[in-house]
């Protein structure tokens, strides 16, 4: 699991019935540069599958991979980034 912030979402005008009832949300993952504020620790933006409802500026954790598709088990989901949790607070000594 990753850490990111997320800073918008993604508008769909058609949606595959398998990942009806989410949205998307445009992620950038952070080091643990990034999470002490510094610019150098964020990377390249990615697209993240959300059901949890997060919001622009709100950290999360994020699973990538074929981990993405597990919360769905039996009917995996064909996903490459998936909202695992929204983070109330980071503390990075």
């Amino acid at each position: 699991m990753r850490v990111g912030e997320v800073i918008g979402k993604v508008t769909l005008s058609k949606c595959n019935a398998m990942v009806a009832g989410g949205t998307w949300l445009v992620v950038v993952p952070l080091t643990v540069a990034g999470l002490k504020g510094d610019d150098k620790g964020r990377e390249e933006a990615l697209v993240v599958y959300d059901e949890l409802g997060a919001s622009p500026g709100s950290k999360i954790g994020f699973s990538e991979g074929g981990e993405a598709a597990n919360p769905f088990a039996p009917n995996y989901k064909p996903l490459d980034a998936y909202n695992a949790c929204i983070l109330d607070n980071i503390e990075v000594e």
